[in-house]
């Protein structure tokens, strides 16, 4: 009922919008105005909605609901969760009062199956009729990422999904043989010190996969330690000191500008004693602009070739293209996840 939902927004402090969503998950759900209610809520596991758990934990505490049934405003609560229900994970269902009122049902599954290839496609992966998929050339990277996300989910022990380039130039001198990583480059707008920390340990793991044995890590800037001082310079300094405390193992550091993390000398001068040493061959970028321009500065006008955005996190290989990619990219592409198809292999 609105007042439940008012209640809690406000004892929450959060917009009844916000309960709504996180108690729903964006799908219809109603209570009768009387009686006794047992509220069951989607536990969250396909939505990929950040603190969801914590959220609902609060919506429980809020409502007084523990192992007994309390009152609230003269109404009887209690609330558990149950895991999303649907074809393949498509849907979330709440229940009240054991009756099941499904966001997805067998018939509008079936309809989103004939009609809509990218869940399709995704539902043979899941279903092991296919070892890998590769989209995008018509779709956005947010079309191509959710039924990954919802029916797929992430790989265990990831933090965070994320996207990156593999970046083929002509300069053999540098990089892995001229061949570099560049992340986040098609997912994460604004990723926090925490998030970009992640994003090295992923893209390490996605290197040492698909390019070379030893990744060397440049958590990028317009500053070179210390030489300037901004907000947006101190999100890549915490970065930096993150990943080095959660992630001990890799060859990283920051904050780098570009030619601090690619040429010996500027590295010697700007950086000195850096273990990147102006040898950097995956290249971290502070957010989305920054990445997604990156990449095609060196794809457009320095003549590299540029595969992706590859998709890193998803529990199977799963990546996206450019709408405005070429035949030629989708080869590429295609050949990268087959390659991750084979190491994923048992």
């Amino acid at each position: 009922p609105q007042e439940v939902l008012t209640y809690i927004a406000g004892e929450l402090g959060l917009s009844e919008a916000k309960v709504y969503g996180v108690a729903t998950f964006y799908e219809n759900f109603s209570l009768e105005p009387k009686g006794k209610y047992v509220i069951k809520i989607c536990d969250g596991t396909a939505c990929h909605v950040r603190n969801s758990t914590a959220i609902l934990d609060e919506i429980r505490s809020v409502l007084g609901v523990s192992q007994e049934h309390p009152t609230t405003d003269d109404m009887m609560f209690t609330v558990e969760t149950v895991s999303c229900l649907g074809a393949c994970g498509l849907a979330p269902v709440c229940t009240v009062n054991d009756k099941v009122h499904p966001a997805m049902t067998p018939e509008k599954a079936r309809e989103i199956l004939l009609n809509d290839y990218l869940t399709f496609g995704i539902v043979m992966v899941k279903a092991n009729d296919a070892d890998g998929m590769v989209a995008g050339a018509c779709h956005s990277t947010a079309d191509t990422l959710r039924p990954a996300l919802q029916i797929l989910k992430t790989a265990p022990g990831v933090k965070l999904v994320s996207a990156f380039f593999v970046m083929d130039t002509v300069f053999k001198d540098q990089g892995e043989n001229g061949t570099f990583l560049f992340a986040d480059c098609g997912l994460n707008q604004d990723p926090t010190p925490e998030e970009l920390a992640a994003i090295a340990d992923t893209s390490s793991r996605s290197f040492k996969s698909l390019i070379g044995p030893k990744p060397v890590i440049a958590m990028l800037s317009h500053s070179t330690k210390g030489s300037a001082k901004h907000a947006l310079v101190d999100k890549v300094v915490e970065a930096t000191r993150i990943a080095h405390e959660e992630y001990p193992h890799l060859t990283l550091d920051g904050e780098l500008q570009l030619d601090a993390a690619l040429v010996p000398s500027v590295a010697k001068s700007k950086a000195p004693g850096s273990p990147v040493n102006g040898h950097a061959n995956v290249l971290i970028f502070p957010n989305l602009d920054a990445g997604n321009i990156g990449y095609k500065l060196v794809q457009r006008l320095g003549g590299a070739e540029a595969y992706g955005p590859m998709l890193q996190g998803i529990a199977k290989p799963v990546n996206d293209l450019s709408r405005g990619c070429s035949w030629q990219d989708i080869v590429g592409v295609v050949a990268l996840t087959l390659s991750l198809i084979h190491i994923s292999e048992p």
